[in-house]
């Protein structure tokens, strides 16, 4: 029986924090047995924010060595790199033809962009097609998001049956998949963790950086329960053993603090070892992306000899 296909990414646009590992990149190592994958690094999403030659380099082999120490196994998983799949930017573009510019403009990362008065270049605007590509190409099932990303799966719904009402039945209608206790983690300020809001833990911090980041915790001090902690909290230990620690810890804040500290230490310290062990072999790490690359390749070059049928630049 052929198994279903999920697909998701991650931009390589600075450290991953455990936001990003609880929403989505922990999903990609639980559903790997259960799915046929290809996890991707969008590198060229990441352009819109990071324009250093030396870091996205730095950035795209960070990811590689963040998705094999939380425990991808390329044996199982396709992970390859956006950019050496010329087919995403081909099959953006034709999807560009059949998308409006007022459809775009209820995107939220426009949105949020022209809220802030921003300059908005043309690839924040043309963000959620590109991603509506991405993820059409290998007719995935499901794609594992966070709540935030969730818009851009229904984006590329949306453009699927409109292509396919247009030009005849050629892509699949993939779901998004979002954990739902985990659909927004909080950050150390009490909004959404995001890189944005320099309010997140790295995913794969030293004790040091950790502590740093859980006594910065905001604490509600009206109350004798501190949300933002026991938010956090609940990500690393079953809720019911939390709420009778918290009973017994009602008011005391900084023990509380010290605890989920040890908690997040205990989790984190073997996948930081783990990236060590991974960084420590370049080489090997280039390999598994260039294999991946070419089994996308493949795939991805079978989808778009039927689109460029379908819409009739393909002549026999």
């Amino acid at each position: 029986m052929t198994k279903k296909i999920l697909l998701s990414g991650i931009q390589p646009s600075g450290k991953p924090h455990i936001g990003n590992y609880f929403g989505a990149m922990k999903q990609f190592v639980d559903l790997q047995d259960q799915y046929e994958s290809y996890v991707f690094i969008a590198d060229y999403h990441a352009l819109h924010s990071l324009r250093n030659a030396k870091e996205m380099r730095e950035n795209i082999i960070g990811v590689m060595l963040d998705y094999l120490a939380i425990g991808l196994d390329p044996e199982k998983v396709t992970i390859f790199k956006q950019s050496d799949v010329s087919e995403h930017t081909e099959l953006c573009w034709i999807f560009d033809t059949i998308t409006t510019m007022p459809y775009l403009m209820r995107a939220h990362a426009f949105k949020d962009a022209e809220a802030k008065n921003k300059e908005i270049d043309v690839g924040t605007f043309n963000y959620p097609v590109l991603m509506a590509a991405d993820i059409l190409l290998y007719s995935p099932d499901i794609v594992p998001v966070g709540q935030d990303q969730q818009q851009h799966v229904e984006i590329a719904r949306d453009i699927a049956l409109k292509f396919n009402n247009t030009y005849g039945d050629t892509f699949k209608i993939p779901e998004h998949k979002i954990i739902k206790n985990v659909a927004v983690v909080p950050g150390v300020d009490g909004r959404k963790m995001s890189k944005s809001y320099k309010n997140t833990i790295p995913l794969f911090a030293d004790y040091e950086e950790i502590k740093k980041c859980v006594m910065s915790i905001v604490t509600d001090s009206s109350g004798e329960l501190p949300i933002n902690v026991y938010s956090i909290h609940k990500l690393f230990r079953d809720e019911k053993e939390l709420e009778k620690i918290y009973e017994e810890k009602k008011g005391k804040y900084k023990e509380l603090k010290e605890l989920l500290l040890e908690d997040i230490e205990k989790f984190i310290a073997p996948l930081r070892e783990r990236r060590k062990e991974f960084e420590k072999d370049k080489s090997k790490v280039l390999e598994i992306l260039k294999k991946g690359a070419e089994k996308a390749k493949n795939i991805s070059s079978k989808k778009m000899d039927l689109v460029r049928e379908r819409i009739g630049v393909k002549l026999d």
